[in-house]
């Protein structure tokens, strides 16, 4: 017990972490107090042997204060090997029913740590979005966040292959375009853009657009229709007409734009209304809008057009990325900072993404967490039992020992107790 008590009898792999030498460390000194304790008790209890008086008493004490150092040594050694290497019966208790110990440890965990409403109430508590929105405002952290993210993204693209990306338009977006019937999609999603009124943004964008082209470019309108009017009529009158049909079409195209009931908007919206019907339920309709689909898809080079834009937008996409002063740094940099102060200041935006956080965690508490659980039982499981016995020692074994110490003195205490009650009798 001596030797192996102290040292032998607890051997770690190499390569320890810092925590965990300094548990080790904790583990030998508390080992060799116990130690010292017992070795002292029975010094007295040998010095004092055979003696009259007060004497006797603590001889006694001695006595019991070895009892109990033994006992608790005993006890404490046994859960994690077999004391002195005998194999007595319901010794070495975590070698031997460790994967039972890490069932018990997956369950306790289970019911009692990945619980919904524990989880709820840790993230509400711990005010997730207000830490993060000061941790995005303060030292910087919002500039590393910017520049990291665009490191990391301008690295992809760079990684990505025009010829991956044909193959995926080929082989696997076009078929599956084709074989798809997208009329009764597009129905239903020109539905719900007239529903909610969507659409009138991108007519008011297109009439403003054909106004402006129209009030800049009066002479190439005016040379078009002179091109196209009979040869026999004369000059002056050909512009007449040219310039009439110009302040005519100017004039009717702003009236339109500034008329939200206008007849042709009504028209265009009837139409509209009309074809996301006839998309959703008419035979004749949908066979033409597919076929449609498929000479367009058909296009031979529909594909080398879209990896043509893609390559262009993912060039401007790093460049942008790495100018460290450019438009699009710049506009994330003022975004994720806007973001970060508003989690600060406004509490319902908070409250609403801690709820959020709480929601997705408590789902994946109540569906995963079992699962997640199982990380303590499988981990365990590998483990063999001498390292199982010796990892879990290393964590809770120096305060075992006071198990030991306390046992020295208690047992010396209730010696020295039962000694004056056998003389007083």
């Amino acid at each position: 017990m001596t030797s192996t008590d102290a040292s032998a009898s607890f051997q770690m792999p190499e390569g320890l972490s810092a925590g965990d030498q300094a548990r080790l460390k904790g583990l030998r000194r508390m080992r060799a107090l116990a130690l010292s304790l017992l070795v002292l008790a029975a010094v007295v209890y040998l010095l004092t042997r055979e003696q009259e008086g007060w004497v006797d008493y603590v001889n006694a004490g001695a006595e019991a204060a070895m009892v109990g150092a033994i006992a608790d040594w005993f006890a404490v050694t046994a859960l994690f090997r077999h004391p002195l290497g005998l194999p007595i019966p319901h010794t070495a208790i975590i070698p031997n029913r460790k994967e039972s110990l890490g069932e018990s440890l997956q369950e306790f965990v289970t019911d009692n740590f990945l619980r919904e409403d524990v989880v709820r109430e840790r993230i509400q508590t711990a005010g997730v979005s207000r830490r993060v929105g000061e941790w995005l405002v303060s030292d910087g952290h919002s500039e590393r966040l910017v520049a990291e993210g665009s490191r990391v993204l301008a690295d992809a693209l760079r990684h990505v292959k025009e010829s991956d990306v044909a193959a995926v338009i080929e082989e696997a977006l076009i078929p599956r375009l084709k074989d798809e019937e997208l009329s009764p999609v597009v129905g239903q999603l020109l539905e719900e853009v007239l529903h909610d009124d969507a659409h009138r943004g991108l007519v008011d964008l297109a009439l403003d657009e054909l106004a402006r082209w129209l009030a800049h470019n009066e002479v190439e309108v005016a040379a078009l229709i002179e091109n196209r009017a009979p040869s026999w009529t004369p000059q002056w009158v050909d512009k007449r007409v040219a310039t009439w049909v110009h302040e005519q079409a100017v004039e009717w195209i702003t009236e339109i734009g500034r008329t939200p009931e206008h007849n042709a908007r009504i028209a265009l919206n009837k139409w509209l209304a009309e074809l996301a019907r006839d998309l959703q339920t008419d035979p004749d309709t949908r066979v033409r809008f597919e076929r449609l689909k498929e000479r367009m898809l058909s296009q031979p080079r529909l594909s080398a057009t879209s990896v043509q834009l893609w390559d262009a937008l993912r060039r401007a996409l790093i460049g942008s990325l790495g100018d460290e002063t450019g438009l699009l740094r710049r506009r994330a940099l003022e975004e994720i900072e806007a973001f970060g102060q508003r989690l600060i200041d406004d509490p319902t935006l908070s409250q609403r993404i801690d709820s959020t956080v709480s929601d997705v965690a408590a789902y994946a508490v109540n569906h995963y967490g079992s699962e997640v659980a199982t990380i303590i039982s499988a981990t365990v499981k590998r483990w063999d039992g001498k390292e199982t016995a010796e990892r879990i020692e290393l964590h809770v074994g120096r305060d075992l020992q006071f198990i030991r110490i306390n046992g020295t003195v208690v047992g010396g205490l209730a010696g020295v107790t039962i000694h004056a009650i056998s003389a007083l009798l």
